[in-house]
């Protein structure tokens, strides 16, 4: 409002000044005398601005005429005119549409027909960065690999599009797989854009694939000055960084740097497993064992791991189990509700051969998580007391079955390895093994069968109700073996298969039979020339004996070791006589 204000109030102070500039030129009795050719002009004040305003116009309309004649002049002599640029601006509406065509023709996946708008851009427009940026696109999108590279190195040559062809060129060499130029590529990538993201990503890949450990860390380090990763999540790479170059300058025998350097890494990222053992071990190296022992204790803390009971047991390697069950006390106060810290109790009351202790820090692992190792263990505490083998075995066929536990698994592939490595073995992925039990979606039968062995074997029997199948099978003692009613005749079971058959279980059948005595055995038969033939499954008639009062016994029934004792009241226990 105050500034419409002071417009308008300027706008007025100009005219009032204009009209009392008019009013003094009028009122003053001076005049302008001009001569010209013997003539002389008196001209007052407002004339004379008037001819000099008339004066201005004309010169103006010279000027005009001036350029009309010049432009004619060099219409007639071929040089640029409003005609040529007519022309020219046709061509460049034609050539920018053009191009916006074969964008949208690379975008939609359409590469001949960007190639085609990329050539008759190339025709109307005379701007080769642009055009020959999308040739190298429409040639990337319709798989014509090799112009798509030599377009890529024709755009070095300018400085406008000298990373377009470096970032192209690298692009080609990481479809080709040749990651060695592609990470010289990258590099000279990275050093015209240090803060491009992608260029970064690529070039820590490259790094951490062609094992530039140290390349990698500066890498890193650039990434986390610009703030394009957290604190947390750059501490944690850089552990793991500094863990595999550790392994490799230990791998070339020097040891300081290579402790250093694991130390460090276990500082830094604390439940980082190998980095710990890594550490460890230098220390042990070192007759360290306190710091030995402390950087385990911390680890463990945080993610209780086998590796991790492993290096500690080798702090002292020749020691007594009831000694290393003491001394690994104080690890195992460390995270006492784990599920690692069980199994490792466990096997040390194993070692020192306290069953029942192992049973109880084992619990109820065997049945709410059962696992190879779980299994195992109840298996091995089994058989430290003295259990049956069927319930030892009943115990190992689960195993065979069983989950293997937690194990190094890619968190983008799930592929499984066998040993920590900081880059995944399938995808490629830099940090992504983790320890924790494979996801298994889909159940599949095994070939071999396995998970039907427990079925098989059977379930763990009590130890009162289990034959002791160690020693040979006795024949029955003497007694009363035949059925009421009837003395003179005894139960047998006979096989009902063909001759030369092997009978199974369920073949054979419950008969009656004459009893016979020890005194009086059975009459051979001889089979002669004229005799039919025998059925060796048919039983030999006798005439029935009178009953002895003494020494009657039964034949005796041989039982098969495979196959469960019968539930007769005939059978009794071997040596018990009961």
């Amino acid at each position: 409002m105050l500034l419409s204000l002071l417009k308008i109030l300027f706008f007025f102070a100009v005219v009032l000044a204009l009209a009392l500039g008019a009013v003094q030129l009028s009122e003053t009795g001076q005049v302008l005398r001009v001569e010209y050719g013997g003539m002389e002009y008196a001209l007052s004040p407002l004339k004379a601005l008037m001819a000099l305003f008339v004066l201005m116009i004309a010169a103006w309309l010279i000027f005009k005429l001036l350029g009309l004649a010049l432009a004619v002049l060099r219409f007639l002599v071929g040089d640029e005119t409003a005609i040529n640029r007519h022309f020219a601006r046709s061509r460049e509406r034609k050539g920018y549409a053009a191009f916006g065509e074969g964008m949208l023709a690379v975008a939609s996946g359409e590469g001949k027909l960007a190639q085609d708008k990329a050539a008759k851009a190339a025709k109307y427009l005379n701007q080769p960065h642009l055009t020959n940026l999308l040739a190298a696109q429409a040639a990337e999108t319709s798989g014509d690999t090799g112009r798509a590279i030599g377009i890529y190195r024709t755009l070095l040559d300018d400085d406008r599009t000298r990373f377009v062809g470096i970032r192209g060129l690298m692009r080609q060499k990481l479809a080709e797989g040749d990651t060695g130029k592609a990470l010289l590529l990258a590099q000279k990538a990275y050093a015209l854009k240090p803060r491009h993201k992608e260029v970064q990503d690529t070039l820590l890949d490259l790094q951490t694939r062609e094992r530039d450990w140290k390349g990698a860390r500066q890498t890193l380090k650039d990434k986390r000055t610009q703030g394009d990763l957290p604190k947390d999540v750059a501490l944690r790479r850089d552990a793991v960084l500094a863990l595999q170059e550790a392994s490799d300058v230990l791998a070339h025998g020097s040891s300081i740097s290579a402790r250093e350097a694991a130390i460090s890494a276990a500082k830094a990222s604390p439940d980082l497993v190998p980095a710990a053992v890594l550490a460890a071990r230098s220390y042990v190296a070192q007759k360290d064992y306190r710091n030995a022992s402390r950087i385990l204790e911390k680890t463990w803390s945080v993610r209780p791991h086998p590796d991790i009971a492993a290096a500690y047991a080798e702090i002292v390697p020749d020691e007594t189990p009831a000694a290393r069950l003491r001394r690994f006390d104080a690890l195992i106060k460390k995270n006492v509700d784990h599920e690692e810290t069980r199994l490792l109790k466990a096997e040390l009351l194993l070692a020192a051969e306290d069953f029942p202790n192992a049973r109880r820090a084992l619990g109820d692992l065997a049945e709410k998580h059962p696992t190879v190792r779980t299994l195992s263990i109840m298996a091995a505490v089994e058989r430290g007391e003295g259990a049956d083998d069927s319930v030892v075995r009943g115990w190992l066929t689960r195993a065979l079955s069983a989950s293997r536990g937690p194990q190094w698994c890619c968190d983008k592939c799930h592929n499984v390895m066998q040993a920590w490595s900081p880059v995944c073995d399938s995808c490629g992925g830099f940090d992504t093994l983790t320890w924790r039990e494979p996801e298994t979606r889909h159940r599949t039968t095994s070939a071999t069968g396995a998970e039907m062995l427990p079925l098989l074997v059977g379930a763990p029997k009590p130890a009162d109700d289990v034959p002791d199948l160690s020693e040979p099978v006795q024949p029955h003692p003497p007694g009363p073996a035949e059925p009421e009613g009837n003395p003179t005749l005894r139960r047998i079971e006979q096989p009902t298969v063909t001759p030369g058959m092997v009978p199974r279980e369920s073949d054979y059948r419950v008969v009656d039979a004459p009893s016979s005595t020890v005194t009086t055995p059975e009459p051979a038969v001889v089979q002669g020339p004229d005799m039919p033939p025998q059925d060796p499954t048919a039983q030999p008639v006798s005439e029935p004996e009178q009953p002895q009062p003494t020494a009657t016994v039964a034949e005796p029934i041989m039982v098969r070791p495979d196959v469960e004792p019968t539930d007769d009241a005939g059978w009794t226990k071997p040596g018990t006589g009961r």
